[in-house]
């Protein structure tokens, strides 16, 4: 539901529209007189667009990040298909589970017996 305009926010809109220098906020067509404002506005306003300038660069470079992404993504899929693995079912081993493999290996290879050497019979 919209609130409704009371009287007295009428009359400041109208007082708005009459005399607009009275109020803080001035229209662009009613210009501020005083240099160091102007000036102070300015510099405001360059402080906004460098502001704006660094966000459209994040921007832009996150697009141009997930750019690269996807291309390596649809790259893979192409290597993948002239290999001849299109249904990507090969199991890839983890590059991150070579501590694990080493350490699995080891104790195997701590439970299984050694074969003994046969000794040589001296004559």
């Amino acid at each position: 539901m919209t609130k409704p305009v009371t009287p007295q926010e009428m009359f400041d809109l109208w007082q708005k529209m009459v005399n607009p220098g009275a109020f803080p906020l001035q229209s662009l067509m009613f210009p501020v007189v005083d240099v160091k404002e102007v000036e102070k506005k300015i510099s405001e306003l360059e402080t906004v667009e460098h502001w704006l300038k660094a966000n459209l660069g994040m921007v832009q470079l996150s697009i141009k990040s997930l750019d690269y992404q996807r291309s390596m993504l649809k790259g893979g899929e192409k290597v993948r298909s002239a290999m001849g693995d299109v249904d990507g079912t090969e199991d890839v081993p983890n590059p991150a589970m070579w501590a694990w493999n080493m350490m699995t290996e080891a104790g195997k290879s701590a439970t299984t017996p050694r074969p003994r050497k046969a000794k040589k019979k001296s004559r």
